[in-house]
């Protein structure tokens, strides 16, 4: 199974393998461009071209598999934690969930499609468990399965996209100086217009919130300076070949103003929660490892940043390029917690 991670602007494949201890190995990866308007707020606006993408994405990475997972933006899925009581059958639970979902859906349940899972045992009602339920409308379902049908896929996980950059995360927290115990691990996964900020404690979301700021900034910047057409930017980030005064004149500024950007994110998580610090933050995404980022967040939080990759204390296929590997990691959280879905289902 793959996991294929959608955004605005690509796509992104990831194909893991585990051994007999449990651990894992980076098989394949790959990123597919795409251009802008083909995906608009998570809704594929240009099937055709999409389905295009991913088919090239798919045979440029030499893939095999027959299976897929894919995953609906944080946006278009209303999740809820509710507490039934332990020691329900399957249907009963299935019974329970619908009722319970009626309070908090705002559409006819035949309208949507709905999915749970028994987190574990309640920590305020003995006997009772706490169960995760999460709907979304069925046509943004439809959308992703015909999109996998339509590459010759099968979709066998439709996840939520929070749920599974949560999942690889998991493991990089574990990586933490204590094991990330007891650690507040404010995540950021930088996209083209829009930023996903999770804060985690104990392996819990305490904190979600999209933030208005991401790389497409330095597009339009690179557009103002040079002349550049919005392709032309883009085209130029990923293959290098700036102009000589680029650091100093665009991407220093534009690297502070992120910074600043990260820094009243924070405030406002702690301005409306009960917490008031964060032990470390991770970031993730394209503009992640932009140089100087982290160091400019460090100094403007004064807490540690650094920057991920989703496949360390992985083994490394002969199929993958390394050092394009390792310098496109940020922008595979997701994915890599897709395909590790493969191993918990």
């Amino acid at each position: 199974m793959i996991g294929l991670d959608i955004s605005s602007s690509s796509i992104k494949l990831v194909e893991l393998a585990q051994d007999r201890g449990g651990n894992l190995m980076l098989e394949r990866c790959g990123i597919e461009p795409m251009e802008r308007g083909w995906i608009s707020e998570g809704n594929i606006e240009n099937f055709d071209e999409v389905v295009g993408a991913a088919r090239r994405l798919i045979k440029k990475s030499g893939s095999r598999a027959k299976t897929v997972a894919m995953a609906l933006p944080t946006s278009v899925v209303i999740s809820k934690m509710i507490i039934l009581p332990g020691g329900l059958s399957e249907r009963e639970m299935e019974v329970q969930v619908e009722s319970e979902a009626n309070q908090y859906i705002p559409f006819s349940l035949d309208e949507v499609s709905l999915d749970f899972c028994v987190v574990g045992p309640s920590t305020t009602s003995a006997g009772d468990v706490e169960v995760m339920i999460a709907a979304s409308r069925k046509e943004k379902v439809e959308d992703r399965q015909g999109l996998a049908e339509a590459v010759g896929l099968t979709p066998v996980v439709i996840d939520v996209e929070s749920y599974a950059s949560r999942l690889a995360v998991s493991r990089l927290i574990e990586r933490l100086p204590g094991g990330g115990a007891d650690a507040v691990v404010a995540l950021f996964e930088i996209g083209a217009q829009t930023s996903a900020m999770q804060v985690l404690r104990h392996d819990e979301q305490v904190y979600e919130r999209d933030q208005v700021f991401g790389g497409a900034q330095l597009t339009r910047m690179l557009v103002r300076h040079y002349g550049f057409t919005a392709e032309e930017a883009e085209t130029t980030k990923r293959a290098g070949g700036l102009p000589d005064d680029y650091a100093a004149v665009v991407l220093q500024p534009f690297v502070e103003s992120l910074a600043q950007d990260v820094e009243r994110a924070l405030k406002f998580f702690f301005a409306s929660t009960p917490h008031n610090r964060v032990d470390h933050v991770l970031l993730a995404g394209g503009s992640a490892s932009l140089p100087g980022l982290a160091e400019a967040i460090t100094q403007h939080t004064s807490y540690p940043c650094q920057v991920v990759n989703p496949f360390g204390g992985m083994e490394i296929g002969r199929s993958v390029q390394e050092k394009k590997m390792r310098r496109e990691a940020p922008s595979y959280l997701t994915a890599c917690g897709l395909a590790m879905r493969r191993f918990l289902r």
